[in-house]
């Protein structure tokens, strides 16, 4: 026999051997981590980190690893609600809800928590055409409302483009990244030491703090992943559920450790880059006029097209997020069309009144960021609860070491907001 006659053959066990291994149907699952991944370095991150690097250097690098730690093991079970039971999680508290006198106070708060996630995204969209292209701020805000009509209207038809496409978003975010950090050389054992030791200097910090825990533990994503998980496992038998978790488990690992990473690179720069000399930096647009004499045009460029990015791309997560709390809570459909409208049109109007009156939309960012740290118990403490339901999960339900870790979290989260809350309220009698 030639082997003209066997190669065939021989490729298509290869191929066959391919899609049967376990990285090809990894692969092939990836995407509601990939998508949520962008809750860690959306431009409400860049708000927060840019001002904690730049105010405290790397003092609060260990706030980005903890809160990266408590997203990852959150949007863990988040997913794993939706593989278990089929079901997003506002879709599972409605049925728990019953009552409309619960049901719409809690969709109400759930949709407050969605509006600020949605005016961070909105307004890393325009800074980034500000600074980019030269589109002036009040125009900007304009044409940064049309960002995710322009996805959906490319990706009405398959949503595995849109998964496709945010793999494309988190490269370009990494890549640009890990370039920043290459080019402004950051101080190795300071990042190693600020990594495990707890430091918070004063109130400042610790509002930078609670704004970094806002800006990754997000409220939207641990809605909106339980509905991405579930889509993957409709009407598919339970042996496909168990391998939907366990390729769950992996992609959680993978790509939200990445993604802990870049929000921590950010940080990184912006400790190395701006701390030393100008630790004052209090905008975007700032960070990118000083950022360009120091390190160059192209420094400059990435930065501007990894926001861009950014903003983009959470947009569109924001999007899916707010039709999942609506639809799953209230039991309506609603056209995605309508409900983005409807978000940007909300948020379009006070940035815009903001950027007239002058005010600072990095001080926007920070301040939203914070409203989502104190909104977070909404799904998170119902995530956790439910996730531990031996009648709701079966065989999927949370191990002891897993629902204790998780209850730390918690403790963590609520000890972090209710200190900030007593701070602030005791600062404010003093004046």
């Amino acid at each position: 026999m030639t082997e003209s006659t066997t190669n065939p053959g021989r490729l298509s066990k290869i191929r066959t051997a391919y899609r049967n291994s376990t990285l090809a149907q990894l692969f092939s699952y990836m995407g509601p981590a990939v998508i949520v991944s962008i809750a860690y370095m959306d431009p409400g991150n860049y708000g927060t980190d840019i001002q904690g690097g730049a105010s405290y250097n790397y003092n609060l690098l260990w706030v980005v690893w903890l809160a990266s730690a408590m997203a990852m093991l959150l949007q863990y079970l988040s997913g794993k609600l939706g593989i278990a039971t089929g079901q997003s999680l506002p879709e599972i508290l409605r049925e728990k809800f019953k009552k409309k006198i619960f049901i719409i106070p809690y969709w109400l708060a759930a949709e407050a928590a969605a509006a600020s996630t949605d005016l961070a995204e909105y307004l890393g969209t325009v800074i980034a055409l500000n600074l980019l292209f030269g589109v002036p701020m009040i125009y900007a805000s304009i044409f940064g409302a049309l960002d995710v009509i322009l996805i959906l209207t490319l990706t009405t038809r398959r949503f595995r483009i849109i998964e496709q496409m945010f793999m494309l978003f988190v490269s370009i975010i990494g890549i640009g990244y890990l370039y920043e950090v290459f080019l402004t050389k950051p101080d190795l054992p300071s990042i190693a030491f600020h990594s495990v030791m707890p430091i918070l200097d004063n109130n400042g910090a610790l509002m930078i703090a609670v704004g970094v825990i806002g800006a990754t533990v997000m409220p939207h994503a641990l809605f909106v992943h339980t509905s991405l998980a579930a889509r993957k496992v409709h009407d598919k038998p339970l042996s496909e559920k168990r391998k939907a978790r366990k390729f769950h488990l992996y992609e959680c690992i993978i790509l939200l450790s990445i993604a802990g990473l870049v929000n921590a690179a950010i940080m990184i720069t912006a400790a190395a880059a701006f701390h030393p000399h100008n630790s004052d930096v209090g905008s975007i647009s700032e960070a990118y006029k000083i950022l360009v004499p120091l390190f160059g045009i192209g420094a400059g460029v990435i930065f501007l097209v990894t926001l861009l990015s950014s903003g983009i791309s959470s947009s569109v997560v924001g999007t899916f997020a707010g039709q999942t709390i609506f639809e799953g809570l209230l039991g309506k459909k609603v056209n995605v069309w309508i409900r983005r409208f409807i978000t940007r049109f909300v948020n379009v109007i006070p940035t815009t009144v903001a950027i007239l009156l002058g005010i600072d939309p990095l001080n926007i960012l920070v301040y939203s960021q914070v409203v989502l740290s104190l909104m977070i118990p909404l799904p998170m403490i119902p995530l956790v609860l439910l996730s531990r339901n031996k009648m709701l999960m079966g065989e999927f339900v949370n191990k002891r070491i897993t629902t204790i870790a998780s209850f730390v979290f918690v403790g963590i989260i609520l000890g972090f907001n209710s200190y900030l809350i007593i701070t602030t309220l005791a600062l404010s009698h003093r004046v």
